[in-house]
């Protein structure tokens, strides 16, 4: 599913009518933009990267970014060429995958594989990941910045599945779960119901793959919403 329309699943009325007004940018929107009024920058618009070469800096109210900044050649870099778009006053939302719930401390990512070149957390110390970043402290670190709010976002996320590897079987029988069908929703949470309580929990199981929970209807991500300083 699309991870911006996932996202405002969970967002109130008060978040639309507070961050997204005036000029907004969405960075890696895709065809999936955050909000209509929003302008879409996408590969075809040039390097995210190096956002400065394409766009004014202080020209924006927000600066959006869904799953964008994981595919940055130099993340910190790019976090900072991002925030100088910001208008004074203005604000930044940043949205990226939670290495625990999305990467399931496989690295590269089982999922996306090289093409994510960073992974986050949120005020950890630690990391599994080589190639880990503590998200708040990025955002901190930016001139001027002031963060409104952090936090990890994982509606409908199984916890129960974190780090479990299925076979090929499994996984079409979990997919089932999102069925527009009653029965193979309900046959699905009663197979992965009794897996979990009588199989996964006391072994070791090792075939198959990660759960990819977030190619159904499930967030495993982190949010931090920054204003920058008048």
């Amino acid at each position: 599913m699309k991870e911006s329309s996932k996202t405002n699943l969970v967002r109130s009325k008060e978040f639309f009518t507070k961050y997204f007004k005036g000029n907004v940018i969405d960075i890696g929107g895709g065809n999936d933009g955050v909000v209509d009024n929003a302008e879409i920058f996408d590969m075809e618009h040039g390097d995210a990267q190096n956002i400065l070469d394409y766009k004014n800096a202080n020209s924006y109210d927000c600066v959006y970014s869904s799953h964008c900044l994981e595919h940055m050649k130099d993340a910190p870099a790019a976090l900072l060429q991002w925030w100088e778009l910001v208008k004074e006053g203005g604000y930044m939302i940043i949205v990226v995958p939670h290495e625990d719930l999305y990467e399931q401390k496989i690295w590269p990512s089982f999922i996306c594989g090289d093409g994510h070149r960073a992974s986050f957390r949120l005020q950890t110390s630690e990391s599994w990941s080589p190639a880990s970043y503590d998200i708040f402290e990025l955002v901190q670190k930016l001139t001027d910045s002031s963060i409104i709010s952090a936090e990890v976002q994982d509606l409908n996320y199984d916890y129960g599945l974190l780090g479990k590897r299925l076979g090929k079987g499994s996984r079409k029988i979990y997919k089932w779960r999102y069925s527009k069908s009653k029965i193979k929703r309900l046959f699905s949470e009663l197979v992965f119901k009794f897996l979990r309580d009588n199989f996964w929990i006391k072994s070791k199981h090792k075939k198959g793959m990660p759960v990819d929970q977030t190619a159904w209807n499930a967030l495993a991500q982190i949010q931090v919403v920054a204003q920058k300083k008048p």
